[in-house]
């Protein structure tokens, strides 16, 4: 698959909230993930499918997502960017807050190897 077909198929499983679809299709198993900050007994910095999806699993386990909206992909060489707009309820502090955020992706052999996420400046 070229970058822009790994582009196009995560921003579709995306939309349809099919996030352990997309790790488990279109990621590598050495894929390094590296968040904004470390989040609550996980680290900023994942390396391996594993660390990735118990991640996801904890988002899941953690966030009601009232809406979410994912805009792109944009595509350059073996890079693209996707953003998401997200509303969503923290479970467990029952706090409703709206995050915007870009993913920008590297792919490798096919699959995402490398994903970074920067989150929308509060101004």
């Amino acid at each position: 698959m070229s970058t822009e077909d790994v582009a196009m198929k995560l921003v579709e499983l995306c939309k349809g909230k099919d996030w352990k679809k997309a790790i488990d299709d279109l990621y590598a198993r050495d894929i390094v993930s590296i968040e904004p900050r470390a989040m609550e007994n996980m680290p900023a910095e994942m390396r391996g499918i594993d660390q990735v999806r118990g991640k996801t699993d904890w988002w899941e386990k953690n966030m009601e997502v009232h809406d979410s909206k994912v805009s792109g992909p944009f595509v350059a060489g073996d890079t693209f960017v996707v953003r998401f707009d997200i509303d969503a309820t923290d479970r467990n502090s029952k706090e409703r807050m709206q995050m915007s955020e870009v993913g920008i992706y590297t792919v490798k052999d096919d699959k995402i190897a490398h994903e970074r996420f920067l989150p929308l400046a509060d101004g």
